[in-house]
């Protein structure tokens, strides 16, 4: 048991680290533009130097939403992580980690939002980026989607014995 418990608290750890890269790199999307190879992210738009990221009107709205949902996201992993440790030295023997699992079950749902968001809206649509793909926070972000669900199911489920 100590094992499984050690296990899913790195696995924590490491998805807190990551959505902290996913959010604060600026490498969503990359591309070729007449500068040579481009990068947006959420924030800024990076080639030589970093600008900040415009966008026209009507997708200004959705990238504060994609930007409000990362952030909501690392704050309930974080708190699900502290309420891991809290709940690891006062619950009882037997109990389980209903408030762990049920508080990263919404850091996974605030992933799952911002990521759909920025696919629907962003994807494909940086017109001076030529042969644009997916960097390393998109899919960062999606390995994160993964992995908090599956922690949020096994809080729930786990017994300490």
């Amino acid at each position: 048991m100590l094992v499984l418990l050690a296990g899913i608290f790195v696995v924590h750890i490491a998805t807190v680290i990551m959505l902290f890269v996913s959010t604060i790199a600026n490498v969503w999307m990359v591309g070729s533009s007449n500068f040579g190879t481009a990068s947006t992210g959420l924030w800024l738009r990076c080639n030589r130097t970093c600008e900040q990221l415009s966008v026209n009107s009507d997708d200004e709205a959705s990238l504060k939403a994609v930007q409000a949902f990362m952030i909501l996201s690392i704050i309930f992993s974080v708190i699900a992580l502290v309420m891991f440790i809290v709940q690891l030295f006062t619950l009882e023997k037997g109990k389980r980690f209903y408030i762990t699992g049920a508080i990263m079950l919404v850091c996974w749902l605030c992933i799952l939002i911002g990521v759909s968001i920025y696919t629907a809206r962003f994807t494909g649509k940086m017109p001076e980026f030529t042969s644009s793909h997916h960097g390393y926070c998109f899919i960062l972000a999606w390995i994160c989607f993964c992995f908090s669900f599956i922690i949020g199911i096994l809080y729930l489920v786990l017994r300490k014995k």
